[in-house]
C-alpha cells in the first residue's frame, strides 16, 4: 500500500525547516511531497537546498486549502494520501497503525490519528483532537474538545473507533475515494472542507475512523488565528454550506432557519465580548450563504443520505447551558 505524505505550504518557510526533518525521519514507509501554494517567501528554495528527497509540486496561485490540495494532488500517485499540515510534529511509527486499519477494512475511506497540542503536550489540540462530530445544527466538536474546552490526554481516547469527521490537519484518505468525491469543495477555500468531504463519503456508505494508537502534535493557528474574523466568517458560512449540500431539503431548510437564530445569538455574544468584527463576520457568512444558495443546490448529489448524522441535538445547549465540557460526559448524558 503506497503512502504519500502531502504537505500544503504557503509562505511557511520556517515551519518547513522545523517540521519536515521529523516527517522524513519518522515516515520511512512513505514518499513525502510539498504542494506549494504560490509562496512569496523562500519556501521552495529551502526545500530544494535542504530536503532534496522531498518532491515539490508548485501551484501557480494560492488556491487555499481546498483548491490547493485539489490541484496539487492531481500529479501525485499513491494508494493513500496523508494530508498533513506544515505545523505538525510527527512521532516514530505514526503511520503504521493507520495503514493497518486501511489494509484490514476496505470500507474505511478516511482516518486521522490522535491530535495533541504541541505547546501543551499532555492536552488535545483544538483541530481534530480525538476525532470529530457535529450536532443536529451542524456545529462541530471533537472527542477531547468542545468549543474552547480542551481535555487533558489521560488515555481516554486510546482506541480505534468510527467518527463523523477527520481533521484536515492530518487526514489520511484513499486516493480512489478522494477522486470519486472530486476532492474538496474548492468554494470553501479553507475551514470545514474536511467535514464536507467526510460527510459526502459517508453518504456513499463509506466510513471515517479515528486511530488513537497513532499520535501527532499540532502547533495550530498558523494560517488563521481564532482572533481573526475571517476564520469566524469561513467557519459559520461553510457549516451552512455542508448542511445544505449533504442533507435532504426537508431537513436542511428548517435547520438553516434555526441556524439564523442561533448564529444571531452568537453574534450578540461577540458584541458583549467587544468583538464586534466577529459579529459582522457572522452576518457576512449568512449573506454569502444566501447569495450562493442556488449554486449549493446544484452541487447536491442524488444519493442516499445518512439516516442520522449527529450524536447530540445541540452542542451549544449542552456546553453553554448544561456546562458539559467533556465528551464522555456528553455521550453518557
Amino acid at each position: 500500500m503506497r503512502l504519500a505524505i502531502v504537505i500544503l505550504n504557503w509562505n511557511g518557510a520556517q515551519l518547513l525547516k522545523d517540521y519536515v526533518p521529523l516527517v522524513l525521519r519518522n515516515s520511512d514507509d512513505a514518499k513525502v511531497y510539498v504542494i506549494d501554494n504560490a509562496s512569496t517567501d523562500d519556501s521552495v528554495q529551502i526545500l530544494q537546498d535542504r530536503f532534496p528527497e522531498v518532491v515539490i509540486v508548485q501551484n501557480k496561485q494560492n488556491l487555499g486549502f481546498a483548491g490547493g490540495y485539489n490541484e496539487g494532488l492531481k500529479t501525485i500517485d499513491a494508494d493513500i494520501f496523508c494530508l498533513l499540515n506544515s505545523d505538525v510534529e510527527v512521532t516514530p511509527d505514526w503511520t503504521k497503525p493507520i495503514l493497518r486499519v486501511f489494509k484490514d477494512n476496505a470500507d474505511v475511506a478516511i482516518a486521522q490519528p490522535k491530535i495533541l497540542d504541541l505547546k501543551k503536550r499532555d492536552h488535545f489540540e483544538y483541530a481534530g483532537a480525538g476525532g470529530g462530530f457535529i450536532d443536529k445544527f451542524g456545529y462541530p466538536f471533537c472527542r477531547g474538545r468542545i468549543f474552547q474546552a480542551i481535555e487533558k490526554d489521560t488515555g481516554q481516547y486510546d482506541d480505534i473507533t468510527e467518527v463523523f469527521w477527520a481533521t484536515g490537519a492530518c487526514m489520511f484518505v484513499r486516493k480512489s475515494v478522494f477522486s470519486k468525491l472530486n476532492g474538496f469543495d474548492a468554494d470553501y477555500f479553507a475551514h470545514q472542507e474536511e467535514i464536507d468531504l467526510c460527510w459526502r463519503a459517508q453518504n456513499k456508505g463509506l466510513k471515517v475512523f479515528y486511530i488513537g494508537h497513532s499520535k501527532v502534535y499540532h502547533l495550530g493557528g498558523f494560517t488563521l488565528k481564532n482572533s481573526n474574523p475571517n476564520k469566524t466568517f469561513l467557519n459559520f458560512r461553510n457549516s451552512l454550506y455542508s448542511i445544505t449540500k449533504n442533507l435532504p431539503l426537508r431537513q436542511s431548510l428548517p435547520l438553516v432557519f434555526i441556524r439564523l437564530l442561533l448564529d444571531g445569538v452568537a453574534a450578540v455574544r461577540f458584541v458583549t465580548q467587544l468583538r464586534v468584527k466577529h459579529s459582522f463576520a457572522i452576518l457576512r457568512a449568512h449573506l454569502s450563504f444566501y447569495i450562493h444558495f442556488f449554486e449549493l443546490l446544484e452541487k447536491r448529489e442524488k444519493n442516499k443520505f445518512m439516516p442520522k448524522y449527529y450524536i447530540t441535538k445541540s452542542i451549544v445547549w449542552s456546553h453553554f447551558v448544561n456546562e458539559v465540557k467533556n465528551f464522555n460526559i456528553l455521550v453518557k448524558d
